[in-house]
């Protein structure tokens, strides 16, 4: 059986401050992206991996990430508008439908294998697996005043990372159904499953190691 990672590193990473996206910046002599792509080729379960990058570094990710360093790598590709749309343009080169995909954020270069091993073998038995980790601090919600409305009961709560792993033919529909329904927005895949009811999202646990890199002050020193 075939198990896809998809790499989303198309941002444009407005809020890292750089005149390059932050994929492209360096942590110990390799980019970010390398780092993240280098973990999931060096899974023994992961067969393909599908790059979707920035239109304007295309170019330079393919210098970047031969077939020297990383043989997994199928195909690298310019990701859309949004990160739905790159996510959709990613999932679209999966032919197989009893595929399984891993879809993630290039900008989390410090996944640990015992997470995507997680999520692979999570799903021989569910439909579609995120990646979750408990919150140590209190979460409210606030109005549209910026007053706080709602003190949710922080056992429920978790803070979502990726990986997020599908059936693929559950991401597929998933993805079909947002492109009929053009005022959906959501902010990951696991949204969209779960807003057409497609499966039940089953959490495994993550790694506060996992972080995503967003702003300069989240490299390690």
């Amino acid at each position: 059986m075939k198990v896809y990672a998809i790499i989303l590193a198309s941002g444009s990473s407005k809020r890292f401050g750089e005149k390059v996206p932050k994929q492209f910046v360096k942590i110990q002599n390799k980019t970010i992206l390398e780092h993240t792509v280098e973990a999931f080729d060096n899974n023994k379960l992961i067969t393909d991996i599908i790059v979707v990058c920035h239109p304007n570094y295309l170019e330079f990710a393919k210098n970047l990430l031969t077939k020297e360093k990383f043989n997994k790598i199928k195909i690298i590709t310019e990701g859309g508008n949004t990160r739905q749309e790159s996510s959709y343009i990613g999932v679209s080169f999966v032919k197989e439908n009893n595929a399984k995909v891993l879809i993630h954020d290039a900008a989390r270069p410090f996944v640990k294998q015992e997470i995507i091993n997680d999520c692979i073998l999570a799903l021989d038995k569910f439909e579609a697996v995120g990646v979750a980790i408990e919150s140590n601090d209190t979460i409210v919600k606030i109005d549209e005043k910026g007053f706080v409305a709602e003190i949710p009961n922080r056992s429920f709560l978790r803070r979502m990372q990726t990986p997020q792993a599908f059936k693929a033919s559950i991401i597929k529909k998933a993805h079909k159904l947002a492109k009929d329904n053009p005022e959906l927005f959501v902010t990951d895949d696991c949204g969209m499953v779960l807003y057409f009811h497609l499966a039940q999202i089953a959490i495994i646990k993550g790694n506060e190691d996992n972080i995503k890199i967003t702003r300069k002050s989240d490299l390690p020193n």
